[in-house]
């Protein structure tokens, strides 16, 4: 029976399904080749959702600026100087209403093969998920899919103000658009705007620099960002029901949630506004958010937010204990957010993150074992997986405008290494043993009832010893019931022989009993384990390097 923790599988079609190996640095999509909506058939599906996902986030789907030529079409080209990378940035939107045509087989067809993705993701048991970019768009944004009586964005705008509540984006009027970068990108016409759109990232003049999001342009909520900020919401901005219509246009495709990409560049009144709109509809749609100040999180759980990332918290401390750190800042980072634990969303791994295996992470992926333990067994809330994690993929091509970055590119037209051997049997031992590890966990904190049940940190009465080192190990309890879950991770590069002190306040707070003989096994290995489970006695625990003790007793 699953306890109805939610496990988010986030993948991107165009490097999941391709096979095409010739990975030429800043190739085409004829060299290096594109993965489709169609090759997530219903076999792939279904052996998705066995590692233990109850969720798949499909990212890149909205059809997105690129190099590649669909004029044959009707989709007009975008000019080069303004697109990253060959296959463009899922985050330089060009079509509210459309999918890339990059995904579909028969691009003409595109929409229907997209929807029939989502049908088989159902039948596959996996919700659905997919990116709403609501900050920025592409500079040269036009929508060809918008439905009827629907107008573009900007259409009615007056450009002669920089600002105006009903505009749907930010102008520097008088001055044409004049970033760092050659504007011609080996074309015979420069690309012209004229007068200038702001930037996505908050960059309100005509001039920006090679670090910002110079492809993009910021769109306006009612935020007088000029006079320092001032919101401008009565009457609502034109931007909240262009922008709430195009949520409901994808809720509409059967999908269960979005992530809601830079959601704290948009102001809360939207949020709180658009999403009891969507509710309406669709009562149980999913909200996630990519907010990175935590001084936010609240504002914007009250605004209807189901999950936040907890980027600057849990993930920042597990990073910096797999990289040598002190596992003590767990404690810290998990209570920063107690009182909205069930709206954090943990990971280890996505678009935006260096792979662990990276050298510029911790460049062996076994080292983060016990930073994913803590991710998916600590707390009921979600964890989000990134493809290729579960093989230990190492991110470290130098694929084009990417570079080599320790990220698997989302701007280039490339295969990952790992997922191709995956699909010819070709995976090491090590690479086996990992991906058995993320499926055994996965399914674990996705059908077990303790993974649902109270937690208990146990740092505070176990402090450094010659049996305990909470530098470098991390040790909880979770309780449903009769069934208790005694885990102990271990940062060290060495197996250690663990003596854990369980508190008397532990057996207080989950009702446990205090002297009694219990038998269990250890999750990871099958391994049958019996305890005296008491207060004045400390448990002896093996806990082998860079891994975990997950003992699980049922009559505790």
């Amino acid at each position: 029976m699953s306890n109805d923790k939610i496990i988010i599988y986030q993948l991107l079609p165009r490097l999941y399904g391709n096979r095409n190996t010739t990975r030429k640095e800043n190739g085409s999509i004829a060299d290096n080749g594109c993965g489709k909506f169609n090759d997530l058939t219903t076999s792939v599906l279904k052996s998705i959702q066995q590692k233990g996902v109850s969720h798949i986030w499909f990212t890149g789907v909205i059809r997105h600026a690129t190099n590649t030529d669909y004029t044959a079409h009707g989709i007009p080209a975008n000019h080069p100087a303004i697109v990253k990378g060959n296959a463009g940035s899922p985050y330089a939107i060009t079509d509210y209403y459309d999918v890339d045509p990059d995904l579909a087989e028969d691009v003409d067809n595109r929409m229907a093969e997209f929807e029939a993705l989502v049908s088989r993701a159902r039948k596959a048991r996996l919700g659905v998920i997919i990116d709403f970019v609501p900050n920025h768009v592409a500079r040269q944004y036009a929508s060809l899919c918008k439905p009827k009586g629907v107008k573009d964005l900007g259409a009615d705008d007056n450009r002669d103000h920089g600002f105006n509540p009903q505009n749907n984006f930010y102008y520097c009027p008088g001055c044409s658009f004049e970033p760092y970068l050659d504007l011609y990108a080996g074309t015979a016409e420069p690309y012209h705007e004229e007068p200038a759109k702001a930037t996505g990232n908050d960059h309100f003049d005509n001039k920006p620099g090679q670090n910002d999001w110079y492809e993009t342009v910021k769109l306006n909520y009612g935020v007088d960002y000029y006079a320092g900020g001032v919101g401008y919401f009565n009457p609502v901005p034109d931007t909240w029901f262009k922008m709430r219509d195009i949520l409901l246009f994808w809720a509409s495709k059967g999908i269960q949630g979005v992530r809601c990409d830079m959601a704290e560049m948009v102001p809360v009144e939207f949020w709180r506004w658009a999403i009891a709109e969507v509710r309406r509809q669709y009562p149980d749609y999913l909200f996630i958010g990519e907010v990175y100040n935590p001084a936010l999180y609240r504002q914007y759980v009250e605004a209807g937010f189901t999950y936040l990332y907890d980027k600057v918290g849990m993930y920042d401390t597990l990073r910096d204990i797999t990289a040598g750190g002190s596992a003590t800042r767990i404690t810290s980072a998990w209570q920063s957010t107690d009182d909205i634990a069930d709206h954090m969303l943990y990971f280890l791994e996505n678009h935006d993150e260096q792979r662990i295996a990276s050298q510029f992470f911790a460049g062996d992926a076994f080292k983060a074992v016990p930073a994913f333990v803590v991710s998916t067994l600590f707390r009921s809330c979600p964890y989000m997986h990134y493809f290729a994690q579960e093989y230990g993929e190492k991110g470290m091509d130098k694929e084009g405008f990417s570079g080599c970055d320790g990220r698997t590119t989302i701007f280039d037209y490339w295969s990952v290494d790992t997922m191709c051997r995956a699909d010819e049997g070709k995976l090491t031992d090590d690479e086996k043993a990992l991906a058995d590890i993320y499926s055994r966990i996965m399914n674990f904190a996705r059908t077990d009832k303790t993974v649902s049940g109270q937690s208990y940190d146990l740092m505070y009465a176990n402090p450094h010893s010659a049996s305990f080192n909470p530098d470098r190990q991390y040790a909880f309890l979770r309780r449903s019931g009769r069934q208790l879950l005694v885990v102990v991770v271990n940062f060290d590069s060495l197996d250690r022989n663990i003596k854990l002190n369980i508190p008397e306040h532990a057996f207080e707070y989950l009702n446990l009993p205090d002297g009694k003989d219990i038998e269990g096994e250890d999750i990871l290995t099958g391994a049958s384990v019996a305890v005296r489970l008491s207060s004045q006695e400390p448990l002896s625990i093996i806990v082998p390097k860079n891994g975990a003790a997950i003992l699980k007793f049922n009559k505790a």
